[in-house]
């Protein structure tokens, strides 16, 4: 008789464990290239407009041209100087990213068109530059931004942010 209720009590917590998994929802489904390029995308400019300049350096993978040429003093070794020189002193606006949509995909290489939020969380809008009027530069929401896909299956952003002289 006691073998019989062992038995029971095993059969049954069997039966509620396999429902129980049955019942639960599904396992989160791995992100997909452009989701996983998204949260780089995200990542990169959250932390430049949180002033975690070396934590952007790791997710940048373009040039430091511009940066170096701006700040001569700075070697390009010295990403994480570059970054927030570029974001404090020459101009780049290291906003948080509003939205991105997936524009192009090809070799690796995703282009986004991408939004940002000012500091009060209205929309950036990149105005008029350098004398010219609104006919002959047009306001700007929506800028491009291109990531590449490492041979470790992440993302690194290929471009700086918006420049506003």
């Amino acid at each position: 008789m006691v073998g019989n209720k062992t038995l029971f009590w095993g059969m049954t917590v069997a039966l509620v464990l396999t429902l129980a998994t049955a019942c639960s929802p599904a396992s989160p489904t791995a992100l997909t290239g452009s989701e996983q390029a998204i949260e780089a995308l995200e990542a990169f400019f959250e932390r430049l407009s949180k002033e975690d300049y070396a934590g952007a350096a790791e997710l940048y993978g373009g040039s430091y041209e511009t940066l170096v040429n701006w700040n001569p003093e700075i070697p390009e070794s010295n990403t994480e100087s570059l970054w927030q020189k570029g974001c404090q002193i020459n101009g780049l606006q290291c906003l948080t990213v509003r939205s991105a949509k997936l524009v192009e995909e090809s070799d690796g290489e995703l282009v986004f068109t991408v939004e940002f939020n000012n500091p009060d969380g209205e929309l950036f809008v990149q105005g008029p530059c350098c004398g010219a009027d609104e006919t002959q530069m047009p306001p700007a929401s929506q800028f491009q931004v291109r990531l590449q896909k490492t041979p470790q299956g992440g993302f690194l952003v290929l471009d700086m942010p918006v420049y506003v002289p």
